[in-house]
């Protein structure tokens, strides 16, 4: 195989297909998602088949357990993708929407319409729910797609590739709408990363050395985010229950998720009062504690974190606290080592919580909530694509809207300009 011809293949086909998505009525697109669900709840025996020589071939090669478990197609799994793909049909198709249409003093009408991206290549890691989770997104919003999937997954990749075709065809849209690269072969990425003649945005999910490759390297703009490092701030006014259940809740929830506090942030007056019922919940789950000098004057078993420990996102049960004087030292705090990806503030002072809202400048910002609600679905988005801490084009969780842009429209009646 040519790796780039055959790559070229597949962003013309995209193209053609995308400009044909780009009018595809909602309904059509709808009944594509539920055939693709059938085809998949029809298919459990194949899919189950396939990705058991991908866990086989994980196993021999050394992947870690963690990563062999999100490989997993099992049945559960399965059952979460055809529900994604009903979700999603269900959703509003943001396509054609038109907003803040007024009229100018010449009596033309302008406004905004929201349109499709066009061609989408997106590269992931391990997960085959992602390839079902990204299609239907790239469907609904009208955009074609050109997916790579690790090399770990990639039987399973194509016997899904296998259902979404032939959903695509149930509803009479072309099958190259949803492309999904056949081969292992790393410069498939490196071809998908700099065709821009047919692709319009690169989405990377994956860990850091991955992002940081496509960022580096791609020729077409990327929607990204390398790190999660989030912080919650505990405020000397905050409510106590609130602050102990929102902390351990954004730590213990999941561990290995972007959305996962790295670092807390506690008010000096209110540490002696919170901290020590933070660590009998912390150790007593099997958290490492690292700390600043005074965190470890009240926490015994917390060890003296390092500089380099407030730059980490451990994606594991380890934890990084600092006692700061207040609000101010904690937003200083954030601005020099956070990611941009989410923070929150736990405090009753309605005050500090609109400066902590306004100053912060993350994707995500929250008062009295978990970091863990920084999420597609927890928002309303239904599924996303991913979650972007860059400000152009879109930021936050991406979902439907996300990928979509705005053109200007304008309405006239013979309107000519004097």
């Amino acid at each position: 195989m040519d790796i780039k011809d055959y790559m070229q293949t597949l962003g013309s086909n995209a193209k053609h297909a995308g400009r044909v998505l780009s009018r595809t009525e909602s309904g059509q697109k709808n009944r594509a998602l539920l055939a693709i669900a059938d085809a998949i709840d029809h298919s459990r025996s194949v899919l189950a088949s396939e990705n058991q020589k991908d866990l086989v071939a994980g196993l021999a090669n050394g992947l870690p357990a963690a990563a062999l478990d999100r490989l997993a197609l099992t049945p559960k799994a399965i059952d979460a993708m055809i529900e994604g793909l009903k979700q999603v049909a269900a959703l509003p198709d943001p396509v054609g929407e038109i907003t803040d249409l007024s009229y100018r003093p010449s009596g033309i009408q302008v406004g905004q319409m929201r349109v499709p991206l066009g061609v989408i290549g997106i590269i992931y890691e391990s997960r085959p729910n992602v390839t079902v989770d990204a299609a239907a997104l790239c469907l609904k919003s009208g955009n074609a797609c050109i997916l790579r999937g690790g090399s770990e997954s990639l039987h399973s990749n194509q016997a899904i590739a296998a259902c979404i075709s032939q959903g695509l065809q149930a509803a009479e849209l072309p099958d190259t709408a949803v492309q999904i690269v056949a081969t292992a072969d790393r410069a498939a990425v490196g071809e998908l990363i700099t065709m821009n003649a047919y692709v319009d945005i690169i989405v990377p999910r994956g860990g850091k050395s991955l992002i940081e490759r496509i960022s580096q390297e791609a020729t077409i703009p990327v929607i990204k985010h390398l790190d999660g490092i989030c912080h919650v701030y505990i405020d000397d006014q905050a409510d106590i229950a609130k602050a102990v259940a929102i902390a351990d809740n954004a730590k213990t929830h999941r561990y290995g998720v972007c959305n996962a506090m790295e670092t807390l942030l506690v008010a000096e007056s209110i540490a002696h009062r919170v901290l020590p019922l933070l660590a009998d919940i912390f150790l007593a789950k099997g958290v490492e504690l690292r700390g600043c000098l005074k965190t470890c004057s009240l926490i015994p078993e917390c060890s003296r974190a390092t500089e380099q420990d407030w730059h980490t996102e451990y994606l594991a049960p380890i934890l990084s606290i600092r006692i700061v004087d207040g609000i101010d030292q904690a937003m200083e705090h954030i601005s020099h080592y956070s990611s941009q990806h989410t923070e929150a503030i736990v405090t009753e002072n309605y005050t500090l919580a609109r400066r902590f809202l306004r100053e912060v400048d993350s994707s995500s910002v929250m008062v009295n909530a978990s970091t863990r609600f920084a999420d597609g679905f927890e928002y309303g988005l239904g599924a996303e694509i991913g979650i972007s801490t860059d400000k152009l084009h879109a930021r936050g969780p991406v979902g439907l809207k996300g990928l979509t842009s705005l053109k200007f429209i304008v309405l006239g009646d013979g309107h000519i300009r004097q």
